[in-house]
């Protein structure tokens, strides 16, 4: 159950899954990009079987949909953030968030939608559903490490 969980916030919660740290690539309080980048890469190409070609075509458009959502996940933070700011929160100003809560999941799936159809003119769908499994166990594992090195300070 509690796996489950974890799963669930990671790919709901976590969907900008180039945010997640590691200890590997953190270097100065910075996140190191490249590694974390270079990792994921291995790991989704070997798990899901991709050929060179087939990863040189995936990556690109899964780098492109992670950063929409990061986009999309960052204004709203932006917005929950000034409201949080603010003591005196009003009923229509916590209403407007809920509605920004449903908007943003909303705009999530029409990117998903959106990206099928482009992944699945790069990939086989049994590699394509392989990749993305690959990408989630990545960032579950990521999550894991991160909070392992967290408990060992």
């Amino acid at each position: 159950m509690r796996k489950s969980i974890i799963l669930l916030l990671c790919v709901l919660i976590l969907p900008a899954n180039f945010l997640i740290l590691s200890a590997q690539t953190v270097q100065n309080g910075k996140m190191n990009m490249e590694d974390y980048e270079k990792r994921k890469k291995e790991y989704v190409t070997k798990e899901a079987g991709l050929t060179q070609e087939e990863a040189d075509k995936y990556f690109p458009l899964s780098s492109e949909l992670t950063q929409k959502k990061f986009k999309l996940y960052r204004s709203h933070r932006d917005k929950v953030r000034r409201i949080k700011d603010n003591s005196n929160i009003s009923d229509k100003e916590y209403r407007k968030m809920l509605e920004d809560d449903v908007d943003v999941k909303l705009k999530e799936a029409a990117l998903e939608k959106e990206y099928s159809s482009k992944f699945e003119k790069v990939l086989p769908p049994e590699k394509l559903y392989k990749a993305q499994q690959a990408e989630r166990d990545f960032i579950q594992r990521e999550v894991m490490n991160f909070r392992n090195e967290g408990k060992g300070k």
